[in-house]
């Protein structure tokens, strides 16, 4: 039966031709479909989600009375927003970590956000 993908030569080929950049995004794409997670790229506002992927940035955003700590997971198809409200810091949130995070999407700027979601976090860099 013939693989899909061309087999282990066409593999080579393209680990071997691709931008570093193409062929992070797509571990973490394997990653997060391994790990049972929705394609960020695939969820819909309003839906209940659970996306796993590599945080990007980490800002602390003092705009108001309502601060609030904001990070970018990026699992490889697109990036989430994630906002936690009344927060200046939280332990292990750092770019580079791997996590899991669980909530419901919303879109904010045409972003997709996640607000106060539940995280796990997967791995240290």
């Amino acid at each position: 039966m013939a693989s899909t993908d061309g087999g282990p030569f066409r593999r080579m080929l393209r680990k071997l031709t691709s931008d570093v950049e193409v062929l992070d995004a797509d571990d973490l794409s394997e990653d997060a479909e391994r790990s049972g997670a929705q394609r960020a790229s695939d969820c819909a506002c309003g839906q209940e989600v659970t996306v796993f992927g590599r945080i990007r940035s980490v800002e602390f955003c003092p705009q108001s009375a309502d601060a609030s700590l904001q990070a970018e997971l990026y699992d490889g198809t697109e990036g989430v927003t994630l906002v936690w409200m009344g927060r200046r810091r939280i332990p292990g949130i750092e770019p580079g970590r791997t996590m899991r995070v669980r909530g419901r999407i919303s879109v904010r700027d045409g972003h997709k956000v996640l607000y106060n979601p539940y995280y796990e976090i997967c791995q240290a860099q």
